[in-house]
């Protein structure tokens, strides 16, 4: 997505009423509501440099197989885009081919959800060699499905599609191009990862015991990293400010 600040967003959740619901509420229902997961995707829309102008929630049991919300919400999503000349719709939930479809024909706006948007960011803010191939091929990987009628997906990707072969469509093009670029970056991660494999077999050599830092994005694991340490890792108060990992 790269927005810039000058882009205006559009949230929308789904609270479905099992999870509303306590005395409903599945063992594996998510530990939060959904006005506090649009809380979060509103902090990652801004830490993206969206401009969140509206959020939208709507709650049903079950969500709608065509288009995630009901007919009526679409028809008031799109009202929304035109009220505050939006640039795109951002969705809390994870969004099928067939819904991104419907939906960005509907709207008539880019349409994106929260797991593109996070891909985005890590994408802004992976540093190591082996963080870039990750989310390029976490990227890939969750756009191969979503290819059909978004005929400029393929630009985001840079370089030239390459020639397209007899009798190819252009969508039969931009999908042999993914494949091909998915292979040569799992080849080169195979690469990158062997040689920090050698790294990491030097240092089990060293009989010092091994500390890890973990936790939920944002809770303080650098800042607390730079104190135990002495060390200036980035340490920002925003979501996935640091993606790479750091060896001390």
């Amino acid at each position: 997505m790269q927005p810039t600040t000058s882009e205006r967003a559009i949230l929308v959740g789904l609270d479905l009423k099992s999870r509303s619901s306590k005395q409903n509420a599945s063992p594996d229902a998510p530990p939060f509501s959904a006005e506090e997961s649009l809380d979060e995707l509103k902090i990652l829309a801004g830490s993206a440099g969206a401009s969140v102008e509206e959020t939208v929630l709507q709650t049903r049991a079950a969500p709608d197989p065509a288009t995630l919300v009901g007919a009526g919400k679409v028809d008031e999503i799109k009202g929304l885009v035109r009220l505050h000349d939006a640039d795109m719709v951002l969705f809390d939930s994870e969004l099928t081919p067939t819904q991104l479809r419907n939906l960005e024909k509907a709207l008539d706006t880019r349409v994106l959800d929260r797991t593109q948007l996070i891909l985005d960011i890590f994408a802004r803010r992976a540093r190591t060699r082996e963080g870039q191939l990750q989310v390029e091929l976490a990227q890939l990987n969750y756009l191969l499905p979503r290819l059909a009628g978004r005929g400029t997906t393929m630009s985001r990707l840079g370089g030239g599609i390459g020639t397209r072969g007899p009798g190819e469509t252009q969508l039969e093009t931009d999908r042999r191009r993914i494949y091909t670029r998915i292979k040569k970056l799992s080849d080169e991660l195979e690469s990158v990862r062997a040689g920090r494999a050698t790294q990491r077999r030097q240092r089990q050599s060293v009989p010092l015991a091994t500390v890890a830092l973990v936790g939920y994005t944002n809770a303080g694991k650098s800042t607390l990293f730079n104190r135990l340490t002495g060390a200036d890792v980035l340490a920002d108060a925003k979501m996935f400010a640091t993606l790479d990992p750091t060896v001390r």
